[in-house]
């Protein structure tokens, strides 16, 4: 009897062993156990990230590290720094994050970078102790969707912008790159337009600013309270992936579609759709997929001891692109294939 209780408890423990040593959820896919464990963190959850963390899955397929791809469940500072405290906590080797509010997170970021190698993906954190940023050129991608504009408003018109947030370093530099482009200014990356009031041009007027701190419910509040308050309101531009269907269901319901211009941002499936359509003029998209793809071969490369993954610029520039009639059918069979649809 002692021999088959010994037998017993010895099969126990190798279960629970095993099961341990399983991982935990969360991750972007299984790895074995001796492999690090690297991190990529979200400003909230929206299908552009989606796009982004099956970039991190194929990285961790095919470069032999695991990921963790993390979400919070709205753009919430608080909770941002919950999950990366827990991150930390678990011991992962680094993170990449896409900071929410850069200027009054340096303290908080420089602390991270101090335990773990830590990057920005999508929103830089210029000023602080990360080690590089991973992205494209937001201003200069404002501008591209000014260009656009232009295009949907040749005679010029009143126009007002849509984002989530200002505290972001992207947000900032989105909307002044579209501000400048409008009125015709020379690039200055450090001119910075108030957000209260009307911006005014000789052709085109920024009517107002529209936040809605990153919440998907209030852009579409917001949009149709501009359609019903702002009636010489000639474009609506969507500076945020969910902006664009927010203002497309808000036209929708004004029966204004068609009627008031619109501009988008990113590749969500609603906005294409509006491209294909003729009621959306077209969209700067980003390559989430390439943020996640990248995040995770550079802290790879750097956990390793690789000095060359960080690039004397502390940049790795993955370039923005308009997405018009034109070429929408290209693009979307592309998104498709990296999706796995």
């Amino acid at each position: 009897m002692r021999h088959l209780t010994a037998s017993i408890l010895s099969l126990a423990f190798c279960i629970a062993f095993v099961s341990c040593n399983q991982g935990s959820g969360g991750g972007a896919g299984e790895g074995s156990s001796d492999e690090p464990t690297v991190a990529f963190v979200t400003n909230q959850i929206a299908e552009f990230w989606n796009i982004a963390k099956v970039g991190c899955e194929d990285a961790q397929k095919d470069l032999g590290i695991k990921v963790e791809v993390r979400m919070p469940p709205e753009a919430n500072v608080v909770e941002q720094k919950r999950i990366v405290e827990d991150l930390i906590n678990k011991g992962v080797k680094g993170i990449a994050i896409s900071p929410l509010d850069a200027d009054n997170q340096q303290a908080w970021i420089n602390e991270l970078a101090a335990k773990v190698p830590l990057i920005t993906h999508d929103s830089d954190a210029p000023g602080t102790d990360r080690l590089l940023y991973i992205g494209m050129d937001n201003y200069r991608a404002g501008r591209m969707c000014g260009e656009l504009v232009k295009q949907a408003l040749p005679d010029g018109g009143n126009v007002v912008l849509f984002i989530g947030r200002l505290e972001q370093d992207n947000s900032k530099y989105r909307r002044q790159g579209v501000i400048d482009e409008l009125l015709d200014r020379s690039e200055d990356k450090t001119r910075s337009d108030p957000v209260v009031g009307k911006i005014e041009g000789e052709k085109y007027t920024i009517l107002a600013t529209i936040t809605d701190q990153g919440k998907p419910d209030q852009a579409q509040n917001k949009a149709e309270d501009a359609i019903t308050s702002r009636p010489e309101m000639d474009a609506m531009v969507g500076l945020f992936e969910y902006n664009p269907p927010a203002c497309i269901q808000a036209l929708k319901q004004a029966d204004k579609l068609g009627k008031i211009k619109l501009i988008g941002f990113d590749e969500n499936e609603a906005t294409l759709q509006g491209i294909k359509d003729g009621y959306v003029e077209g969209t700067v998209v980003q390559d989430p997929y390439q943020y996640g793809y990248k995040s995770v071969e550079v802290l790879k490369k750097i956990i390793e001891g690789d000095k060359s993954a960080i690039p004397e610029s502390k940049y790795i520039d993955v370039p923005p692109r308009q997405v018009t009639k034109e070429n929408v059918d290209e693009f979307w069979t592309t998104l498709n294939m990296q999706m796995g649809k």
